[in-house]
């Protein structure tokens, strides 16, 4: 799997949250040695966890135009695997969650599209 740069502005926003042998990986590459840091805290560690899940989500977004689709559905399980992970839950307490929210307002299965924000009368 190749590296496939989207050029939208979110990947290109610093400081940013990245995989563990990426600074390895641009040394190589580069010959460079990235300016890093460790998160201070989980707190910290959160906040660029939900940051990335946007960049990935907006990757994902864009996925059609380089055809990797499935790379990008994978960097959004990682994500939501390392943030599971960090709060102390599992993929079975999300998933019941997951059930109750479709049990009660449904899927997403008969593709509906709202054309409009709905206003309270007044």
């Amino acid at each position: 799997m190749e590296f496939i740069s989207t050029d939208h502005p979110i990947e290109n926003e610093y400081p940013k949250l990245v995989r563990d042998n990426i600074p390895a990986i641009i040394k190589a590459r580069t010959g460079v040695d990235a300016e890093l840091r460790i998160a201070k805290d989980d707190r910290e560690f959160l906040d660029y966890l939900l940051r990335k899940m946007v960049e990935e989500a907006t990757e994902l977004e864009h996925s059609g135009e380089h055809d990797n689709l499935e790379e990008e559905l994978a960097d959004v399980c990682e994500l939501i695997e390392t943030i599971l992970k960090l709060k102390g839950k599992t993929q079975e307490d999300i998933l019941a969650i997951q059930r109750q929210k479709r049990e009660k307002n449904g899927g997403f299965n008969d593709r509906i599209i709202m054309l409009s924000k709905i206003q309270k009368p007044e």
